[in-house]
């Protein structure tokens, strides 16, 4: 499975930006979908993660700023940020797991300037 994540950018404090990935190659039955998060100098933490019946949950950090959706017949999974806050720069990679199995994207750069 390969996963293709776009939509990062410089954005002002306060401002919105959406996440996508794509899954391609052998998707046979895709379970979680998730996003996580490496800020410079910190390690990666998870942000969000949605079921495949696409019941979401999500870090106390990004909870009501954040919405994590899924496209079962396209095995996308996006992540529209909202007011987003310095804190929120980071490289953000998208996860999938299948068949006990966890894929990792290359990742794409939000960065939010003050």
């Amino acid at each position: 499975v390969q996963l293709q994540a776009s939509g990062g950018g410089l954005v002002k404090e306060g401002g919105s930006l959406r996440l996508s990935c794509v899954a391609s190659g052998s998707v046979l039955s895709i379970t979680s979908m998730s996003w996580f998060r490496q800020a410079p100098g910190k390690e990666r933490e998870w942000v969000a993660i949605i079921t495949r019946s696409g019941r979401p949950t999500y870090a106390d950090s990004v909870k009501g700023r954040f919405t994590i959706s899924r496209d079962n017949a396209k095995n996308t999974v996006s992540l529209q940020m909202n007011s987003l806050k310095p804190e929120d720069t980071a490289v953000y990679y998208c996860n999938v797991v299948q068949l006990l199995m966890s894929y990792w994207g290359h990742g794409t750069k939000v960065t939010v300037s003050s």
